[in-house]
């Protein structure tokens, strides 16, 4: 009887063992079978944050520069190539294309954080920190520093838009001086919504209340401007009625010079 045991007990673990072969042998095979796209996945990152780029706009870029991805083989798939046609966006920051076991090529991207919408006759375009323009969004706006008027920056720059005019490069960066100063005082940041360039490219300041426009000239000795601005609102604006001033002129040395 021991030993019709013992032969059984053999038989299962060599039953058991084939399986095993047999499970580990299929799997192999499919394992080395060539993987198949699916489809495109894509994770905008900072999309709570800016919406100028969506998950379809990405993949109707990898459409209609790289070709149809979906039904061709994960292997075969230039990466690098798909990453350069989704950062010659404008609006994209950095990109990252990788594929995984399911099938998917997914990209991941972050878009550039706008600081100022520059508003033309002709049109509009926003810009980041350094310099790089992209366009504006029918369908979204970002709540930024607004500057029309005489803009000498053109809407179509560089690579990627970057700003290589060095005339316009230094006017931006002046210019950018002036919005990063607003931008650093939640008081100035709340209390001035808009910069008008004027003909001779000095700067008027619109204020989000009151009938006062300020003044500013060029975009240059910040600081003591911004001063004389808040001298202007503690000491000359209580001392006259709502509106009396309309224009406040800050440009000059030593002085305020208002205007009805």
């Amino acid at each position: 009887m021991r030993k019709v045991t013992k032969y059984i007990i053999r038989a299962v673990v060599a039953s058991l063992l084939a399986l095993c072969l047999c499970a580990s042998y299929i799997a192999g095979r499919e394992s080395r079978k060539p993987l198949i796209c699916k489809g495109v996945r894509v994770e905008v990152r900072d999309s709570a944050q800016n919406c100028f780029v969506t998950a379809n706009d990405v993949r109707t870029f990898i459409a209609k520069s790289y070709g149809q991805v979906q039904g061709v083989l994960l292997d075969s798939l230039n990466l690098t190539r798909i990453e350069q046609i989704v950062d010659s966006r404008s609006a994209v920051l950095k990109s990252q294309a990788f594929v995984t076991k399911d099938g998917m090529l997914n990209v991941t991207l972050t878009q550039r954080k706008p600081v100022v919408r520059f508003q033309k006759g002709d049109g509009g375009f926003y810009a980041d920190a350094q310099g790089c323009i992209f366009p504006l969004q029918r369908s979204y706006s970002s709540h930024v520093q607004v500057i029309d008027g005489n803009i000498p920056l053109k809407a179509n720059s560089g690579h990627k838009g970057m700003i290589e005019d060095p005339k316009e490069k230094e006017w931006f960066d002046k210019v950018m001086n002036v919005v990063n100063y607003l931008e650093k005082d939640r008081k100035w940041k709340n209390k001035i919504v808009q910069i008008h360039v004027e003909s001779n490219g000095e700067l008027l300041l619109i204020p989000r209340e009151g009938r006062e426009r300020f003044q500013f000239g060029q975009p240059d000795r910040i600081q003591e401007k911004m001063e004389k601005m808040e001298k202007y609102y503690t000491y000359i604006a209580p001392s006259k009625d709502p509106g009396y001033y309309k224009y406040v002129d800050l440009k000059y040395h030593g002085q305020i010079v208002c205007r009805q």
